[in-house]
């Protein structure tokens, strides 16, 4: 039997046995709470909130401001310090709502909700909607919009996201371990709003305790199945999971509902539950500080809006300086130069390594072995993509499909030249991509 997987990728040094066997532990803030308003794809949600004002956990402080936003709600309670542009660990600034935590964590009252078996279909997405739920596995997409393709009866396949091939990051392992119910729950709602849809809860075989785990739960379920998929990287990447799974194919103009299937990470099948089942909107997700440098790794269930350097406090500091700190993980994350920022509803992991490999590679000329050819996971020619944007030939790099990249960083990491070929090719993709929005 052929095993499930895509064609290139690599094997990067995975460094998840740091965190794997570390349980998930939850961390109250100690400090200020700040929440980006814009911690998702889409508009930025809207404050209805002032300088001043009180508020409880699970308020409502932010509403979207659009079809695709989010809105956002205070994961404790105490008074809205001040309402301004603060950093993020990307680098950037964003207004952000500033709340002055008073240590009580008080809380709203929850509403009572019916049996997500007797909903409907809108009352579904619209509790996901009112809850804030976003993805969850990076890119921050507003769950309930792609919870609602134009035509839900086309959707054959809504397929949990649980391979984690991230180097570094044990998050979703262990909510595989310790929470296997909630994300089973999460998937069953998820397939309920699609008549002609099963389910798939897609693992990677490194992860054999979660496989053993999540198949048990399932086997009375007739439209749940797990798929163990090769460990390989990208395999937890949109368009290679949906192939390895199903045998089809998308490309960048595509949505994973063009071929009839919804992907959704595991935490956000998890919130999705938590939406549905007990009417609690997005407030908390589960954070991988990790690496060589730190004391003590370990997966901390957070509350958004968290400082990073509570949890990096919590996880013992660190035991050597490190020379690399990076917000993910060591293929798609990026480096971050203060830790002094907020958690958000997409942060996965900080990953602190005491030597920074990558800087300390030389890029020489190109040899033409093909190598980043061979690990393409989108069959691109990666080496002549960045001669184009080295040359300043945009019209040969859109003609060489440079906007299908999906800026896994394989090309890079595979390159005996240490040529800087993903960094070239995601500038090019960022200047086409704010060409377009333009027009």
């Amino acid at each position: 039997m052929a095993r499930l997987t895509f064609v290139g990728g690599v094997h990067p040094y995975e460094g998840k046995e740091l965190t794997m066997d570390k349980p998930i532990k939850s961390v109250l803030p100690k400090g200020d709470l700040v929440y980006p308003l814009s911690q998702h794809i889409g508009a930025p949600a809207s404050p209805i909130v002032a300088v001043g004002d009180h508020v409880l956990t699970g308020q409502k402080i932010a509403e979207a401001s659009g079809f695709v936003s989010a809105p956002i709600y205070a994961t404790v309670s105490g008074t809205v310090k001040a309402i301004e542009p603060r950093r993020l660990a990307t680098g950037g600034m964003c207004n952000s709502i500033i709340v002055e935590n008073d240590g009580l964590y008080e809380e709203v009252e929850w509403p009572e909700v019916k049996p997500w078996e007797e909903m409907t279909s809108e009352e579904i997405v619209a509790a996901v909607r009112e809850a804030g739920v976003v993805g969850m596995g990076g890119a921050g997409f507003p769950t309930a919009v792609k919870l609602s393709p134009k035509e839900p009866d086309k959707i054959e396949y809504v397929i949990a996201n649980c391979s984690e091939c991230e180097p570094y990051l044990t998050s979703d392992y262990r909510r595989m371990i310790e929470e296997p119910e909630l994300i089973i729950g999460g998937l069953k709602i998820a397939v309920s709003l699609f008549p002609n849809a099963r389910g798939i809860l897609a693992v990677e075989d490194n992860k054999p305790e979660a496989i053993k785990k999540l198949r048990e739960l399932v086997k009375d379920e007739p439209k749940l199945e797990v798929k163990q998929l090769q460990t390989k990287y990208p395999q937890g990447a949109e368009r290679m999971l949906i192939y390895a799974c199903t045998g089809r194919s998308i490309n960048s103009s595509m949505l994973p509902a063009d071929a009839g299937c919804i992907v959704d990470n595991t935490d956000t099948l998890c919130a999705i539950y938590r939406a549905v089942t007990e009417g609690r909107p997005l407030m908390e997700r589960i954070v991988t500080i990790t690496g060589d440098a730190i004391k003590e790794p370990c997966n901390y269930k957070v509350r958004i809006g968290t400082s990073y350097n509570e949890l990096l406090e919590d996880a013992g500091g660190f035991y050597k300086t490190p020379q690399k700190i990076i917000s993910g993980g060591p293929m798609m994350g990026f480096a971050v130069w203060d830790t002094e920022v907020p958690t958000t509803k997409t942060a996965s992991a900080l990953t602190c390594l005491t030597e920074d490999a990558v800087s300390a590679m030389e890029p020489t000329a190109c040899i033409n072995c093909a190598r980043c050819v061979e690990a393409c996971p989108e069959q691109l020619i990666p080496k002549n993509l960045a001669d184009a944007v080295e040359h300043g030939q945009t019209e040969r790099f859109l003609k060489e499909y440079g906007m299908e990249c999906c800026e896994c960083g394989c090309c890079s990491f595979i390159c005996p030249a240490h040529r800087h070929l993903t960094q070239l090719i995601k500038g090019m993709r960022k200047i086409q991509l704010a060409e377009r929005k333009k027009k």
